[in-house]
């Protein structure tokens, strides 16, 4: 079967985000622990704060930059230039954690870290959505996504074995390797993508009957969430997948702040931890691609309910778990459920976006996820020391608000077709 060119460049930008992801999630099992080893004579604070912090300031930097690199990708349509800096800076910053000798170092490369990250995400997923169609967004994303998180897991069990076997320095290493490759797979095989000029075809909100009801209640094509007035491109269906997918990046992260407690309550080691923690990423990769050809069919928006109201549980009850053999199944139950997030949330919220503004729309939702990064494992470090349980709990409960928000604000933009085709090659147009 002949591929298309926008086929090329989806499975291109995702065996570079596999690399770029493989690259990063060996930092997340090693940093928690090397924060425990270094001294913190400007962050007099207890260890899971320190630790919360370094992870937060990560996603803080990636998400204040994120809207600024969106404009500037729209008004200089230079999509794979911010790529390719983006993944040289979090390249560099990977290779400096092997001279880190305190706190403060780690710090300032995560900062490093994060503005890289902030450059590349909102153009990879503009480019993504630009090679595609709403008829197929949906399997496109689930899998760019499904390439993000096979490389977090790739990567975990990665960091978990060279950190116990070798030490962290190598793990850095390999680390900046895998970055390095991301480098070299984008600037062979991914080509500039110019954004046509001409009016989309679908609208941000489709007129079928089914949306009716829905439609009237917007104004302009957007209903405007309470405190987003003013906000231009930021509509209610953009907010809200915003909010759903900062709410599954947080539920998910938490565990990151809590590495040494959980080692230390389930007496495992940083490579039974690594396990643990890709069970998410592999059950995602198994998930997202299908699940996002699926909503490409039956809509998006009941999976992104269904997938906040099932983190919800799953969340609350990692607070009360005893074995590894309850994490890990925790862990891929939660796979499950921010698969049917991801792909449905990032292809929406491509339907939902308008030419011409893509970066900077498709900034906020990916915003939402720099965020959760940035939240999660912050909220955790500081609830953490009001019970185990507590962080896991206000997971869970933000989780339910999330699912009414995603119901009460975000349209639907698919309509069912019971003769519709059921494949087609991501991009296919």
């Amino acid at each position: 079967m002949k591929i298309s060119e926008g086929d090329r460049v989806v499975f291109a930008l995702s065996f570079a985000r596999m690399g770029d992801a493989i690259g990063n999630s060996i930092l997340i099992i090693v940093i928690p622990l090397l924060t425990a080893q270094l001294p913190a004579p400007l962050f007099p604070i207890p260890g899971p704060a320190r630790v919360g912090v370094l992870i937060a300031i990560y996603g803080l930097l990636a998400a204040l930059v994120q809207p600024i690199s969106g404009v500037l990708i729209d008004r200089t349509n230079r999509h794979k230039l911010f790529i390719l800096v983006g993944l040289a800076m979090v390249a560099i910053a990977t290779f400096g954690y092997s001279f880190a000798t305190l706190f403060e170092s780690l710090l300032g490369l995560r900062i490093l870290q994060g503005i890289g990250f902030a450059l590349t995400i909102p153009a990879s997923v503009a480019i993504v959505t630009i090679v595609t169609q709403k008829m197929t967004r949906g399997g496109s994303m689930g899998i760019y996504n499904s390439s993000r998180f096979l490389g977090f897991a790739i990567g975990a069990l990665i960091g978990g074995y060279l950190y116990t076997t070798y030490g962290p320095n190598m793990a850095f290493y390999v680390g900046t390797g895998f970055i390095i490759l991301a480098i070299v797979l984008v600037q062979a095989f991914v080509k500039e993508v110019e954004e046509p000029e001409e009016p989309r075809d679908d609208p941000e909100v489709p007129a079928g009957p089914i949306h009716q009801e829905e439609n009237a209640a917007f104004e302009g094509g957007k209903r405007t969430l309470p405190g987003l007035r003013g906000l231009g491109f930021i509509s209610a269906g953009i907010g809200g997948l915003a909010f759903a997918v900062f709410l599954m990046a947080s539920a998910f992260a938490m565990l990151v702040t809590l590495e040494p407690q959980f080692n230390v309550r389930l007496h495992e080691t940083a490579f039974a931890f690594s396990i643990a923690f890709s069970t998410l990423a592999a059950t995602q990769v198994v998930f997202q691609y299908p699940i996002g050809r699926v909503s490409d069919r039956w809509g998006r928006k009941p999976f992104v309910i269904a997938g906040l109201l099932l983190i919800a549980p799953t969340t609350a009850a990692l607070g009360f778990i005893s074995t590894t053999f309850q994490l890990v199944s925790l862990r891929f139950i939660q796979g499950i459920a921010t698969a049917a997030i991801a792909a449905p949330a990032f292809a929406l919220a491509g339907d939902l976006s308008k030419r011409g503004t893509q970066g900077r729309q498709l900034s906020v939702v990916t915003t939402g996820f720099g965020l959760g990064i940035a939240l999660g494992p912050l909220i955790a470090g500081f609830l953490v020391v009001y019970g185990f349980e507590v962080p896991f709990l206000v997971g869970a409960a933000l989780s339910l608000l999330g699912a009414w928000v995603v119901y009460r604000y975000v349209p639907e933009t698919v309509e069912r077709e019971p003769g519709a085709r059921s494949f087609r090659w991501p991009g296919r147009r």
